[in-house]
């Protein structure tokens, strides 16, 4: 079962001129949900060879994940997992319960979804208080918000991103990889823009293939690309 493509650029070693180091800014990401052991193993020693900054799996693989990057890898991958994944549809109540087991299971990163229909219905106070108490659950880790810009008017964008900054999220991120349309440039830098001197950065995620997008992506001012694709 082959659950991650290698495309052709992937012997080369990435390297955009932004990053301090190759590959420093990809979360290499496993959520299928036809994955096993086996596969979070292989894709672990992917972005482990590959010197990804990061890799994200299913919260049901974040244990197996965590010992095999510490006992076999060295300790050299950050860990991340998706809560509330992928509808955001999930009682806050329920997102604080998936959080606080993948922080005890040890992940270093949460990508959270969040509720999509409450941006729709305009109540930015509750994103913004969703956001917030996970955020506050443990200071060291990195909390990023999946806001599927694809649903989104430009006024939502903008009203839900500032709701953000103010829940003091770490990243504020495109795309869970469901939606029609993922990590379109020109919404990219409008997430950059808007999130300017806040001390919020942005993740591009959904639908980037090929290591050209991606160094794209980061010459516009992204901080990180998540990808199920080896490049």
């Amino acid at each position: 079962m082959k659950l991650f493509a290698k495309n052709k650029v992937a012997e080369d070693i990435f390297d955009v001129n932004v990053l301090d180091d190759p590959g420093s800014g990809i979360d290499f990401t496993l959520v299928d949900p036809r994955a096993t052991e086996k596969d979070i193993k292989s894709m672990l020693d992917i972005a482990c060879d590959n010197r990804y900054y990061a890799a994200i799996v299913s919260p049901v693989h974040v244990r197996f994940a965590r010992d095999y990057i510490d006992q076999k890898l060295s300790g050299t991958l950050k860990l991340g997992t998706v809560i509330g994944f992928p509808l955001g549809g999930s009682t806050t109540k329920s997102k604080i319960a998936e959080a606080k087991d993948a922080i005890r299971s040890g992940a270093d990163e949460l990508d959270v979804v969040v509720a999509i229909g409450k941006i729709k219905d305009g109540d930015f106070g509750y994103v913004k208080h969703e956001m917030q108490r996970i955020v506050r659950l443990k200071r060291k880790v990195v909390v990023k918000a999946i806001i599927e810009t694809a649903y989104l008017s430009p006024e939502e964008i903008e009203k839900v991103v500032h709701a953000l900054v103010k829940a003091r999220v770490d990243y504020i991120m495109t795309s869970t990889g469901y939606a029609p349309l993922g990590a379109d440039i020109e919404t990219v830098e409008k997430l950059i823009t808007l999130t300017n001197r806040t001390g919020v950065l942005v993740k591009a995620s959904g639908g980037i293939k090929t290591k050209a997008q991606a160094e794209n992506l980061f010459r516009v001012g992204v901080a990180r690309v998540g990808t199920s694709r080896i490049i």
